[in-house]
């Protein structure tokens, strides 16, 4: 890919992962204690194994349960990639700083690899398991050995025609320096002898992925009433003959390897970021190796040989009972079995979003408007928000933070067309969107080229927020528009993640949006934002504040509760917070997806404070935070919504923002989402103060499905009742959860 800026200088190879590095930052905790904290990177894990669960419960659907356990193999790798490649890092820097639960980097990499080894363990009979109800459905994942003779012919001539051309197989020797061994892909190692002589020798043969146009999984089946499937690592495991003739082939092992993926973004002051990301991702290619996974019944010679030559310990090699990769099943999970999968999902349209005969902007001035994906429809909402406004002659101005954007992004196409029509349109990309570099480069070079003002943020901050602007010509002057989300504008996500999205044209709001791009693209240093919460200029003190004005509720006797959603918490202060506001008498729930670093339940520190986990069909993404703030009723109390999670991150090194939601109607559907996912019995997980986990089990629907259900009925209610002048609100009378709060 060409850079309009100047050719890129590739790393050398050999040389890359050498290269002296500045040491990470590293975050030391003010205050480490293992009875105020859990760790973080244990928690992950436990995350990761409610992930795992899907994959094992048999409500699940079969099909759905095969996804879940390619996600939680997925999930582990990025982990190793990120955290453990950090350790490590910090590790080898000779780094001792603690964790919030008082542990060094060496002793998190040791219970890391403790709690990772069982995991592989249930991962592997997950698969057993999945393998045989498959079976049981027509669809079998078979070895080699478990082929017909037919079978094994064809899949021959199939090899000879279709992988053979494709594979390198890379020897050892005086002669051939050992290869590179890229990322996460499937390996089979090769004991070689020559007939001749006694020296063993090791070649290396990497398996095609999806990308080089060979499935994982090859059907070997004709009839469409049964699927019949082989690994293709073991096709070409059983044909190793034809890449060495005349030589003697001691022993095959499979084996994977992890890189690091934790580096530091080099020069805070770099002239050029979209050079120095590029730069980066092509170091990132030749970064250390932090594990090696290998088949079961490994040679001993050549696993010592690759542990000399990638410079490892035993502690970095894991014993794979099952599979190397089952991210590899998505293609399975795939399958046209819709009796095998949750039942299809049509996100709806919002009543006030139905009438595409008059501008989106009349309903948006009307009332605020706040969307949930993925029940309501992104694409006739959000995206239909930007789509307007490219092609509106009235609108002057589109600004927007892209964060994740996904392929074939329709919003990348709406900015080049409202800047092909000489609108001035503003794109702040962040680079450094971790995997999705590569991606972001492409489109901001496509977004430049087409006229866009493409920025790259503030240096040493990465922007996460979720915002656009549109400034729109009316009778009465210049109005603003806003869209103010939990989630990234990319339409594929939106029908897996749950968030939520204003679209609003408030003054109050979109002024303070205003000069928030000015932040984002001028460098302005406003610390003044009275009603939105930005970080890191005035999200953690308000954030803080508005948890210690409950715990002051509580003291002098008027109602005080905390309601927080988001995917990860870990920021000592707000937990040291929420700890105080628990002994004054708050009643405080966290639901968080991830993990918690504090410890709820604890007898004199946090008895008033739950926390639970929701796992399910649909990836828990939104953030919401509520205080009662002394109000009888509880939906006169502070409701908002944003990009942030209660982490330090969040909080203090990247750029966020949060809304208030004003509007009663509004508030209720809020507050709905709330008490739903708190009383949900099927898909909730409970942490207790060791960190630990325990599922709630119900055969009822869970939260998902409720929801899904829920927004089908009201939208048709809705519908019917738009004739009829005395129909009760939508979110005022229909489905309205009890006041109060939830009993555990």
């Amino acid at each position: 890919m060409k850079n309009p800026r100047g050719t890129l200088k590739v790393p050398n190879k050999k040389t890359s992962s050498r290269k002296p590095r500045r040491k990470p930052r590293v975050i030391e905790h003010p205050r480490s204690s293992s009875t105020e904290f859990t760790n973080r990177e244990i928690e992950w894990l436990h995350f990761n194994r409610r992930v795992l669960h899907e994959a094992e419960d048999s409500r699940t659907p079969l099909l759905d349960r095969v996804r879940f356990l390619a996600i939680s193999d997925s999930n582990l790798d990025e982990f190793f990639m990120k955290r453990v490649g950090g350790l490590k890092r910090q590790v080898a820097a000779g780094i001792s700083a603690k964790s919030s639960d008082g542990r060094g980097p060496q002793e998190q990499l040791t219970l890391i690899r403790e709690f990772v080894v069982h995991m592989m363990k249930d991962q592997a009979a997950c698969y057993q398991q999945l393998r045989k109800e498959l079976a049981g459905r027509s669809v079998h994942l078979l070895k080699w050995e478990d082929l017909t003779e037919a079978e094994k012919t064809s899949l021959n001539q199939y090899y000879r025609k279709n992988v053979f051309p494709v594979l390198t197989p890379l020897s050892v020797d005086p002669g051939h320096p050992f290869p590179f061994i890229s990322n996460l892909s499937i390996s089979l190692g090769v004991t070689l002898k020559h007939p001749e002589q006694e020296e063993k020798l090791f070649a290396r043969i990497k398996i095609p992925k999806n990308k080089e146009g060979l499935p994982a999984w090859i059907r070997v089946s004709d009839d469409e009433n049964v699927f019949r499937f082989v690994s293709l690592a073991d096709v070409v495991t059983h044909n190793l003959a034809d890449l060495f003739p005349s030589m003697q082939v001691l022993n095959v092992m499979p084996f994977r390897i992890s890189r690091n993926a934790e580096f530091d973004g080099g020069d805070d002051e770099a002239e050029d970021l979209l050079q120095m990301i590029a730069e980066e991702l092509r170091q990132r290619r030749f970064a250390e190796v932090v594990r090696i996974e290998h088949g079961p019944n490994p040679d001993p010679w050549m696993l010592r040989f690759l542990m000399d030559e990638l410079e490892l310990t035993e502690a970095d090699i894991y014993d794979h009972p099952g599979e190397l990769d089952y991210s590899d099943l998505t293609g399975i999970a795939d399958l046209q079995r819709p009796e095998l999968r949750y039942p299809p999902h049509q996100p709806v349209v919002p009543l006030p979003f139905l009438d595409d005969t008059q501008p989106l902007f009349n309903v948006i001035r009307t009332s605020d408007q706040l969307v949930h994906h993925p029940y309501e429809s992104f694409s006739g909402t959000v995206d239909r928000f930007i789509r307007e406004a490219a092609t509106d002659p009235k609108v002057l101005a589109i600004k927007m933070t892209l964060y994740r954007t996904g392929d074939n992004s329709p919003f990348i196409r709406s900015l080049i067309r409202a800047a092909d029509a000489g609108k001035q349109v503003v794109c702040l990309v962040e680079l450094k969107a971790r995997f999705d570099e590569q991606r972001n480069i492409y489109w901001a070079q496509a977004l430049e080229n087409a006229g866009v003002h493409v920025v790259y943020g503030i240096i040493g901050l990465k922007t996460h927020a979720k915002l656009a602007l549109v400034v729109r010509q009316e009778t009465e002057g210049l109005r603003c528009y806003a869209h103010i989300g939990t989630g990234n504008y990319n339409v594929q996500t939106s029908r897996l993640y749950t968030d939520l999205g204003l679209l609003t044209s408030r003054e109050e709001i979109t002024s303070e949006i205003v000069e928030f791009f000015h932040y984002l693209t001028g460098r302005s240093l406003k610390k003044t934002y009275k009603h939105l919460l930005v970080a890191p200029v005035n999200m953690f003190s308000r954030f803080k504040e508005m948890i210690e004005r409950e715990a002051k509720h509580a003291k002098e006797g008027r109602p005080a509760q905390i309601i927080m959603k988001c995917n990860n918490m870990e920021e000592n202060d707000i937990s040291f917070a929420l700890y105080d506001a628990s002994r004054a008498g708050v009643d405080i729930d966290l639901i968080i997806r991830g993990f918690a670093s504090l410890r709820p339940g604890v007898k004199g520190m946090s008895e008033k404070i739950r926390v639970i986990s929701i796992i399910g069909r649909f990836l828990e993404h939104s953030r919401i935070f509520y205080f009662r703030n002394g109000a009888a009723d509880p939906l006169d109390g502070e409701f908002y919504i944003g990009s942030a999670d209660w982490m330090y991150r969040n909080l203090h090194a990247r750029v966020e923002a949060v809304v208030p939601i004003w509007e009663r109607p509004l508030k209720e559907k809020l507050w709905e989402i709330l008490q739903l996912s708190l009383k949900d019995q099927r898909q909730t997980w409970d942490m207790k103060s060791d960190g630990s986990y325990s599922q709630r089990k119900s055969d009822e629907p869970g939260l998902h499905a409720t929801l899904v259900q829920l927004t089908k009925t009201r939208n048709t209610v809705a519908e019917d009742a738009t004739d009829d002048k005395d129909a009760p609100q939508v979110y005022g009378n229909l489905s309205r959860p009890a006041r109060g709060r939830r009993r555990s």
